[in-house]
């Protein structure tokens, strides 16, 4: 067991067995560091206006903030991450990342200039960039095919965990921010907004040392029983992709599209609550995260049933068809958004978005997983983040803003700007969706 592999000091690969208590150990721990990367991704969107107030900004600059920093070094380091975790040990990928993104978020709060500001939110965008390939691939080596929809649904908990979380750590921190400088005198010359990432950042050290216990799995393939650990070269690989470009293209846009709403719709709600109701920022930090945390599990979590349900009434394409008729859903709630004509209305109508842009991801994530090889995982994962951060995470935060600063004019208007870009995107996602339909069971072949 203490052999050593000659590629990088690599530990033996363990033969473990699927579905087993160790494995559903490593699920519940990635799902662990999903939810720590998106607290330390979102808990931005809560601080919009006290960073926008100390450092003089406007809405599009803390947009880039909140998206294109972030997104650009992610696509960026996307790739290298999947090719990575294809080709190395994706245990060891996992620890240097949250190690990374938990020290840049540190940094961010350190920060006393935008463009400091700026350059550690790439840094933490960089560093996430390991986690969904290594997590899809680990947890994919790890669950039988039957089983892996319930373990994917586990691990798609943390974004929804991780954006509840960030929004409730941050209302704790931004409502006791003075005792917390009393008990930490090094950290009583920060801003509470600062406070704030300093304080969401440090856990993750303690979890990158924790990651150390997962071992490295055989790789298998969920297109036969048999162990597969076939090498693809690069070129291989896109040719692969690009023989499949049917299902996939139609499959990355359309949940590309939906991220939109995904991202769009957390990253606005709460600077929309406080403009256009008044609402306090620790009471949007607790009440909205709240939601988002136990709506956004509840969701996640359920979806794997109605995909068995759809498959059960003889809709073999059900992976895809259950996303297509919930962007459906998240469209028409979205144009009920600005109509809301108070605070509880408002987070109600935002909870039923929240649940049915959840429902999906857990049985989106397991189809790519089965349709593709073992080997092309890593990248696989990377194309659709890469896509979903584009998308989500770049054009989202930023296209809501220029619509709100410079068609609306008005930024107390930022909810009709939400109900009018998270329409769009949510009818076009199940647009793209319906024509992947077709091409899910050539793929899955």
């Amino acid at each position: 067991m203490n052999d050593m592999n000659v590629r990088g000091m690599i530990p033996t690969i363990s033969r473990i067995r699927q579905d087993g208590a160790y494995a559903w150990y490593v699920v519940y721990l990635l799902t662990f560091a999903y939810t720590v990367a998106f607290i330390d991704r979102q808990v931005l969107n809560l601080l919009v206006d006290p960073i926008k107030r100390d450092m003089l900004l406007t809405d599009v600059q803390i947009s880039l903030l909140q998206g294109f920093s972030f997104m650009a070094a992610y696509v960026i380091f996307g790739p290298l991450f999947g090719r990575w975790v294809d080709t190395g040990n994706r245990r060891n990928v996992l620890v240097l990342g949250v190690t990374l993104w938990s020290c840049f978020t540190v940094l961010c709060g350190l920060s006393q200039e935008y463009w400091h500001l700026f350059l550690a939110r790439a840094g933490v965008g960089a560093a996430e960039a390991c986690l969904a390939p290594a997590g899809f691939s680990l947890i994919a080596d790890y669950f039988s095919r039957k089983r892996l929809p319930r373990a994917m649904s586990i691990f798609m908990l943390g974004p929804s965990l991780g954006a509840g979380l960030a929004l409730i750590a941050g209302g704790l921190v931004i409502s006791s921010a003075k005792s917390l400088g009393e008990m930490f005198p090094l950290l009583a010359s920060l801003k509470t907004w600062q406070l704030t990432f300093v304080m969401v950042g440090l856990p993750g050290l303690l979890l990158a040392a924790i990651l150390l216990t997962v071992r490295e799995p055989e790789r298998s393939s969920m297109k036969s029983a048999s162990t597969s650990d076939e090498h693809f070269t690069l070129q291989e690989t896109l040719a692969f992709f690009w023989k499949n470009r049917a299902f996939y293209l139609g499959y990355f846009v359309g949940l590309s599209l939906l991220a939109i709403v995904v991202y769009g719709l957390p990253t606005w709600m709460p600077a929309y609550l406080m403009r256009h109701f008044g609402a306090d920022p620790a009471s949007v930090g607790l009440r909205y995260g709240a939601q988002v945390l136990i709506i956004g599990a509840i969701g996640i979590y359920s979806g794997p049933w109605f995909e068995r349900w759809l498959l059960a009434r003889g809709y073999h394409d059900a992976p895809v068809r259950w996303p297509m008729l919930c962007a459906v859903i998240v469209g028409l709630l979205c144009i009920a958004l600005p109509f809301a004509g108070s605070v509880g209305s408002t987070l109600a109508i935002a909870g039923l978005i929240n649940l049915f842009y959840a429902l999906p991801y857990a049985v989106a994530g397991a189809a790519l997983q089965i349709s593709t090889p073992n080997r092309m995982r890593g990248i696989a994962v990377s194309i659709y983040y890469f896509l979903v951060s584009v998308f989500g995470l770049g054009i989202a935060p930023s296209v809501i803003a220029f619509v709100t600063e410079h068609i609306l004019g008005d930024p107390a208007k930022v909810g009709i700007s939400l109900a009018i870009v998270c329409c769009v995107s949510a009818f076009a996602s199940a647009w793209c969706l319906r024509g992947a339909m077709k091409h899910y069971r050539e793929a899955e072949n």
